[in-house]
């Protein structure tokens, strides 16, 4: 019987005797003659279709005593974005993202969701084909496969990053999970060069990587990144160590390339996601597409930028103070005072080169800062006061566990907050792909071509894109540029 979570049976034969890109991390192959399960990319010779299953996720197929194709490697595939639809899986599936699991049993995520452990475990079933705790599973070993495959990392700092205090543990569940103990799986791929790790992260195309680092290199932070023509880099301070990430693109393929400095491998799976976050590579354009593209307007948009994403900030609270310095200004006064910020208020990092030695200010370093010291008029420094407080007590924070809704009533609350800060914050910061700051004038001007529409008008008038709107957001900016460039 085919599982509803899954593309049609059709879909899924066709995706995989083409290897379509689009449907990859979508679903999973498993061929009962092998025992093996694979991307719908794979490389390998297609297996006959009476020696075929489909699963919705990489946990089901594991969890059916399938192991991971040692070829295409399932553990390059992006996660399913059409997830975010069932808010409730949405959140629980964010939660456990963030690590509940790590440390805690199954209970605390259901408690966190408010949902018996029992309907938690339904839920995920019904949708993923996995339990909550077989997902977590699958995912560690899954990081641990591309960390052997990929670096020169140590066995035992292998196990550290993909969760394990024990390496008789890790031992036990990689031979379980993926066939082979974890040292025959580095020797059968050979040495990897030493050095700085090199990860692969995937993604399904398009993706328009110069665009995105054309809007993220206009908001770059003097001293915290370096945003060239083609890569990305920052300097990032995890569990206490300061080192630099460089992101680049793969020519070849549908990836990008993310190279680690000396870093904790606790921090790597964090940081991983940050990337995968700031580079919205998990997005499935083709659902946003289909969803965006009944608007003339942005199927005008689509047709011209059909790679275009929501283009993510590295730290919430970061987003936030930025919003705040972008209030009424433009870009650059904003990066102006940014750099003064950073400058006045960010720490040295020693042993970082120069133009990445910077810190950007903790909210506790904020908290009573003269903010008006660095030209900030004084409504808006409180205003970045607040923030500040509000994340350093907890009242604010930007996991994306919530809901958009609960964000903004959040964000809104404190003074000098309103619906438009609250919704950029959301769309930066958080990634969250329906929002919506409606009281945007270029918004508005370009939707009412010609005519500003009211806030109430741009709010109606977008409904149709729920819950893609952010990607509309993002098309409706660049539409206006160029239509300035024009005039």
């Amino acid at each position: 019987m085919h599982n509803p979570a899954l593309p049609s049976y059709e879909q899924c034969e066709q995706a995989r005797l083409a290897r379509d890109a689009r449907f990859d991390g979508l679903f999973f192959t498993a061929v009962r003659s092998t025992g093996i399960y694979c991307r719908p990319v794979c490389p390998a010779p297609p297996p006959q279709r009476r020696n075929v299953s489909y699963y919705p996720s990489a946990a089901a197929a594991t969890a059916a005593g399938y192991r991971p194709c040692l070829r295409c490697r399932p553990e390059l595939s992006p996660d399913d974005a059409s997830l975010v639809q069932d808010h409730t899986l949405h959140r629980a599936l964010a939660l456990l993202n963030e690590g509940i699991l790590q440390d805690q049993p199954v209970d605390a995520l259901a408690q966190a969701m408010e949902l018996s452990p029992r309907q938690l475990q339904r839920l995920f079933v019904a949708r993923l084909g996995a339990t909550p705790a077989q997902l977590h599973s699958t995912r560690r070993l899954l990081l641990a496969k591309q960390l052997l495959t990929e670096t020169a990392l140590p066995v035992t700092q292998v196990a550290l990053a993909a969760g394990f205090n024990s390496l008789r543990r890790f031992n036990s569940a990689f031979l379980a999970g993926c066939g082979m103990p974890p040292s025959a799986l580095r020797k059968q791929h050979g040495a990897v060069p030493g050095g700085e790790p090199v990860l692969r992260l995937a993604y399904r195309p398009p993706l328009d990587f110069p665009l995105m680092l054309a809007f993220l290199r206009k908001r770059s932070l003097p001293g915290i990144e370096c945003i060239g023509h083609d890569s990305y880099q920052r300097v990032i301070v995890s569990n206490g160590s300061a080192s630099l990430i460089r992101v680049t693109a793969d020519p070849r393929r549908p990836e990008l390339r993310l190279q680690l400095g000396t870093t904790d491998p606790r921090a790597i799976p964090a940081i991983v996601a940050r990337v995968r976050r700031v580079f919205d590579l998990d997005a499935d354009l083709g659902t946003v597409h289909a969803t965006l593209a009944q608007e003339p307007l942005l199927a005008r948009g689509i047709a011209r930028r059909p790679g275009l994403r929501i283009p993510g900030g590295w730290d919430g609270f970061e987003v936030a103070a930025r919003a705040v310095l972008g209030q009424q200004v433009s870009v650059a006064a904003a990066t102006t005072l940014a750099r003064r910020l950073v400058d006045r208020f960010g720490a040295h990092l020693d042993g970082m080169p120069e133009g990445l030695d910077r810190q950007f200010p903790t909210p506790e370093v904020l908290l009573d800062a003269p903010l008006e010291s660095i030209g900030l008029p004084r409504t808006r420094a409180a205003t970045l006061r607040a923030i500040a407080r509000a994340c350093a007590e907890g009242h604010l924070d930007f996991s994306r566990a919530q809901t958009l809704e609960h964000f903004v009533q959040q964000a809104v609350a404190l003074p000098g907050i309103g619906p438009w800060t609250a919704h950029y914050m959301a769309l930066r910061a958080m990634g969250m792909p329906d929002a919506f700051p409606a009281g945007d004038l270029i918004l508005q001007q370009v939707l009412g071509e010609g005519q500003r529409l009211s806030e109430r008008d741009t709010e109606r008038r977008s409904q149709p894109w729920r819950p893609w709107r952010a990607y509309a957001v993002l098309h409706l900016w660049h539409l206006a540029a160029e239509t300035n460039k024009e005039t």
